[in-house]
């Protein structure tokens, strides 16, 4: 591959994730409503990409759906927020001609994701969601940058044939780095840099299971809503593997600084 080939798309992604991320800072930082449409259109758009690919029927309808009902649990009790969400995505699954098994995973994934990291941020404050964004970013920088110039062996060819062990490892010193760096911010201890590890490791484990879904399916990407990354779910699949751990570490009481 030629160097003007390697890094193509190098423009356009870094002009979208400028964009995103001025929408989402902004979102965090009001918090509130805002931040809760935000998440339940974003996850919307992942359930609708997620169905197209399967070939589901009703695909637009899904996702809306799926948007209202993140909507409406973020006002019931947590009790309902399991049922909700299971039966949303059994009714995603009943779209489907085949495969519906792993529809109802994914769709599930997603929408447990999308709750997780609405969740954190009313539950546990702007801190821990910046924390969390952070180290998906620099997870996925760092790798981003470290792959391409390093190259080397593979992680998962059969998954995901462009992710290298070198672009995982500086994943990881990326994720400790945001660790350290926010120690003090949210009055954690030291083992916030090993936890920080593992969620960067979560999110990069939803972006391979997210390439194997779009493998199984012979899809490139699960959309072509943002220029330079695919679809929506393409640039959040990192975000929602990453949430998932973190809501679950929160409520466990696991996180160094936060309370249950």
């Amino acid at each position: 591959m030629s160097a003007s080939a390697q890094w193509s798309d190098l423009r356009a992604r870094v002009i979208s994730a400028f964009l995103m991320a001025l929408v989402g800072a902004f979102a965090v930082w009001q918090g509130g409503l805002l931040y809760v449409e935000l998440v339940s259109v974003i996850c919307g758009l992942m359930v609708w990409e997620t169905a197209r690919m399967f070939q589901a029927r009703q695909a637009i309808a899904l996702g809306v759906a799926a948007a209202v009902v993140l909507n409406v649990i973020h006002f019931l009790p947590g009790v309902f927020v399991a049922p909700l969400l299971i039966a949303m995505a059994l009714v995603a699954a009943g779209q489907a001609e085949k495969d519906k098994p792993v529809l109802f995973a994914v769709i599930a994934w997603v929408l447990f994701g999308s709750f997780a990291l609405m969740h954190l941020r009313t539950a546990a404050g702007t801190g821990w969601i910046l924390w969390l964004v952070f180290i998906v970013v620099a997870s996925d920088v760092a790798g981003y940058f470290a792959g391409r110039s390093l190259g080397g062996p593979k992680f998962w060819p059969k998954i995901s044939p462009k992710k290298t062990w070198s672009g995982t490892i500086a994943g990881w010193l990326g994720a400790a780095l945001v660790g350290v760096a926010f120690i003090g911010t949210l009055g954690a201890t030291g083992a916030l840099v090993f936890i920080s590890i593992l969620v960067g490791f979560a999110g990069q484990m939803g972006d391979i299971a997210q390439s194997a879904v779009k493998r199984r399916q012979g899809v490139k990407d699960s959309s072509d809503l943002i220029p330079g990354h695919g679809g929506v779910f393409d640039r959040f699949d990192a975000m929602l593997g990453a949430g998932v751990l973190t809501i679950l570490l929160w409520a466990l009481g696991l996180l160094p600084g936060a309370g249950a």
